[in-house]
């Protein structure tokens, strides 16, 4: 699988040339799975009018509202309670995924719950995760991104790439996600960690890492 990881979404000409060229043809072309999952975990986004902007394609941030051939909604924690048979072909023969943001946690646990997560690195298509959807796949969040507490009480994500990440880098509406702020919760990761900011995306494939980026951003190493 492909991952294309934003703080933002697909917010400028870079990041979406990054993703044609990640697909392998126009937008117009490929068809969509839309998961909004991760917004019911967290107080600001859901459940309710924001879940149905996201999926509607009527937010700010795009994503669901680029031009796809055709935008599904794959919802994780109705898929333990129906048959794989029902949704894993649908999954596969997807050309992209977009994860929403939310709660990055609550995202990690039904995507274990719901069996999505051991399918991923099977595909062949495109992840494009938003903030808590970059941010869950990633091997931990860190305590500065704790909202909806798991079974297992820890900050561990599902570590199919190998660094964190801190969205929303010098955001206007969150006077808290500051450089230093970034500096001091890399500093508790013990491991890489990249503060970007809505301008900026991370490219996967395989094993190599590139930043896309009209914006603001930094890597932290240990």
């Amino acid at each position: 699988m492909k991952y294309l990881l934003t703080s933002g979404g697909i917010m400028n000409k870079s990041i979406q040339d990054t993703l044609v060229d990640m697909l392998g043809k126009p937008i117009a072309d490929c068809n969509a799975l839309c998961i909004p999952t991760a917004m019911y975990g967290h107080p600001w986004v859901g459940p309710g009018v924001k879940a149905w902007e996201f999926i509607s394609g009527k937010e700010a941030n795009p994503m669901v509202n680029l031009g796809w051939k055709s935008v599904g909604i794959l919802e994780l924690t109705a898929l333990p309670s129906i048959d794989e048979e029902r949704w894993i072909p649908l999954v596969q023969e997807t050309d992209v995924l977009l994860v929403s943001g939310g709660d990055a946690l609550y995202l990690c646990h039904w995507m274990r719950q719901s069996g999505l997560a051991d399918l991923l690195p099977t595909l062949n298509s495109v992840y494009v995760g938003m903030s808590a959807g970059s941010m869950v796949m990633t091997p931990k969040i860190g305590e500065l991104f704790v909202g909806w507490t798991p079974p297992g009480g820890d900050d561990e994500t599902l570590g199919l790439v190998d660094f964190s990440i801190f969205p929303h880098l010098e955001h206007e509406m969150l006077p808290g996600n500051t450089m230093a702020a970034a500096k001091k919760w890399a500093s508790e990761i013990n491991g890489p960690a990249y503060a970007i900011d809505d301008q900026t995306a991370i490219v996967v494939i395989g094993g190599t890492v590139e930043v896309v980026s009209e914006g603001n951003w930094k890597l932290f190493t240990p």
